[in-house]
């Protein structure tokens, strides 16, 4: 509530009818009246806890000053302290219930800030019944306490402040991890004038002192709403105000080089505009950006754009109606598994301001509908800027609650299974040349073997390094390819089983060349079946590909099986996979005079047959290049 309305709401109290043991402004002793005017003085100048102070001690002169209590209990509602605000406005009803009028609004947020959100809606219903004239707010609030009331229990909630090592007497907010959970960031105001980013690193003593970014990063305009990318190479962030802006605020990036982070650049049309862009969110592969702009239709809503083939980013499109309304969307954060966005709004049911929101990816690509996190993650109050570590366990935020170091903190705590997105794994390493040892760029596809749909599109960095995100509970198609060599492909099972630790994987790629060969890792049929699972499709769109862009190249399909059954049987399964790969590429355009297949059964194993795995290694589907002409 701003002060402005904060006065009207004590001059309201002027006018409170005297009653036993009740004192009014005009019969209040002159002392206690004095302090009185002193407090709205305080209030007038925005300083709430003076203001509270000059009211207690104006109401040890005059036990029954209702108007103290009444004006109290409006501070009290402006500091947030609904419990005092709650505990005043009750003494307020019971030296006066019928001065109650000109504060049953706040009193009503007092009670939904306790979280009796029934005792809130009793009393707006109260007002409301009696208003002579429309009250937009009051109707709100009643859509609000209405939403309360029907989620009927809380959801657990138990934030931990983050201790000294991060947070200060200065605003902390806006914090964003890696996907390893060792790296955060996150915006500090420092000394209530300049936005600056500060870094920390957890080891196993906990989080290390944060330290100010510095330079390049850091600059003397305010840089905010940061998200640092889940292999921490790259930083997007908020700039308002920067001297070649395109709007207010625009979205920039830095990029982790050897030498430390480079210098900001805007990132440019089309995703800046002349409109407000902030509070940028990569995905896991860094290939799809999320953010929020301000628009002339919808106060602001969630776009997202894609990164093209040439580097630049696609025209932004905005989300869907299930996210998207005709308020306010804000702070959107797509999660390492990138198939949960979380986001803040008012224009979805919600118990106040802001709330807090998350969504899951559709089959088909969409976004489910908005599912509000629920009491007391939200709040009547703004809540939004929340994230979530890869485990999809814990989830931090800012918030300025009773244990912080001043203003805004950072928390985490434990989110309920309901709301947790997939926990997230990741395979990291490097690529290089079988040959030369030489470390290759190159790009890594991530795909969901069962939805046959991308999961990540990874590039390689300069050196050769990569990491990819793999959400537990699916199974995954790996394929690596650079022009010039044969791609590798290698699947991962996380639907079944998973360590809870990331994978490490150096991939080697081999030149195109003669009898150049690799394994088939995701082409797969029914137990001593040869119909191709649809599954492999994926795969076999892959080498489809390859075949394509190097016209010139024949090759041999392979088929080879472990060791149960009989010699003959193994021999004439094997063959037949072989030739059902062949008639699937031949199907898609390629010509029968560059394939030739052959079955070997169980003549070639390259691992044992006395144990599962090894019985699994041998039954394979490999290509090999026959000639390059």
């Amino acid at each position: 509530m701003k002060p402005s309305l904060l006065l009207s709401g004590c001059l309201l109290f002027l006018g409170l009818q005297l009653q036993a043991q009740v004192v009014t402004y005009e019969t209040a002793p002159k002392k206690a009246k004095a302090i009185f005017d002193k407090a709205i003085e305080a209030v007038r100048l925005y300083k709430s806890k003076e203001a509270v102070g000059l009211l207690q001690e104006a109401l040890k002169a005059a036990p029954g000053f209702t108007d103290a209590y009444g004006q109290m209990g409006l501070c009290y509602v402006e500091l947030k302290d609904y419990a005092a605000a709650s505990a005043t406005f009750g003494k307020l009803k019971q030296l006066d219930s019928s001065g109650l009028r000109p504060v049953m609004v706040p009193y009503s947020r007092a009670l939904a800030g306790t979280g009796d959100f029934q005792g809130a809606l009793q009393l707006i219903n109260q007002y409301l019944a009696n208003a002579k004239t429309k009250n937009i707010n009051a109707e709100k609030l009643k859509a609000n306490y209405t939403f309360a009331v029907s989620q009927k229990q809380q959801v657990p909630f138990h934030p931990e402040n983050l201790g000294d090592h991060i947070n200060s007497k200065d605003p902390e907010y806006f914090p964003s991890l890696t996907i390893d959970s060792k790296t955060l960031i996150y915006t500090r105001r420092v000394n209530g004038r300049n936005e600056d980013f500060y870094i920390t690193h957890r080891d196993a003593n906990g989080w290390q002192p944060a330290q100010n970014m510095g330079e390049p990063v850091n600059s003397s305009f305010n840089e905010g709403a940061q998200n640092i990318s889940q292999d921490g190479t790259m930083l997007v962030f908020t700039g308002c105000e920067f001297p070649e802006g395109k709007g207010s605020c625009d979205i920039y990036y830095s990029i982790k080089t050897p030498n430390g982070w480079s210098a900001p650049q805007n990132i440019g049309a089309p995703i800046n505009t002349r409109d407000w862009e902030s509070q940028p969110s990569l995905s896991a592969d860094k290939q799809t950006l999320y953010f929020a702009r301000e628009t002339s239709d919808n106060g602001a809503d969630i776009f997202t754009s894609h990164r093209l083939e040439n580097g630049r980013w696609s025209v932004p499109e905005r989300l869907g109606p299930n996210i998207n309304t005709s308020g306010r969307e804000t702070t959107p954060f797509i999660h390492a598994d990138g198939q949960t966005l979380y986001f803040a709004s008012n224009g979805h049911p919600g118990y106040g301001g802001l709330d807090i929101f998350y969504s899951r990816r559709q089959p088909d690509g969409s976004w489910g509908p908005a599912i509000n996190l629920g009491y007391p993650i939200n709040t009547i109050d703004e809540d939004a800027s929340l994230v979530v570590e890869a485990n999809g366990k814990t989830a931090y935020f800012a918030s300025d609650r009773s244990d912080t170091r001043g203003g805004l903190d950072i928390y985490s705590f434990e989110l309920y299974p309901e709301a947790r997105p997939l926990q997230t794994l990741y395979v990291k390493g490097f690529v290089y040349d079988t040959t030369t040892h030489e470390r290759l760029t190159a790009n890594i596809d991530v795909i969901d073997l069962q939805g046959g749909y991308p999961i990540a599109a990874v590039k390689t960095d300069e050196n050769g390094d990569f990491l990819a995100p793999l959400p537990v509970g699916k199974d995954y198609a790996f394929h690596v390819n650079k022009k010039g060599y044969l791609f590798y492909s290698d699947n991962f099972s996380l639907k079944d089983h998973h360590p809870g630790v990331p994978f490490e994987k150096n991939i080697p790629l081999q030149p195109l060349a003669a009898n150049a060969s690799i394994i088939l890792h995701n082409i797969f049929f029914q137990s001593k079946q040869y119909s191709l699972e649809p599954a492999s499709v994926t795969e076999l769109d892959k080498l489809v590909k390859l075949l394509q862009d190097n016209p010139s190249v024949k090759i041999e399909i392979a088929g080879h099986t472990d060791n149960v059954g009989s010699d003959k049987d193994n021999l004439v399964l094997s063959a037949n996979r072989a030739r059902a790969v062949v008639k699937y590429l031949t199907d898609k355009g390629i010509n029968i005079s560059r394939l030739t297949f052959k079955g070997y059964g169980e003549s070639q194993p390259i691992a044992t047959n006395d144990t599962e795995e090894g019985r699994a290694a041998n039954r394979r589907t490999v290509f090999r290049i026959v000639s390059i002409n």
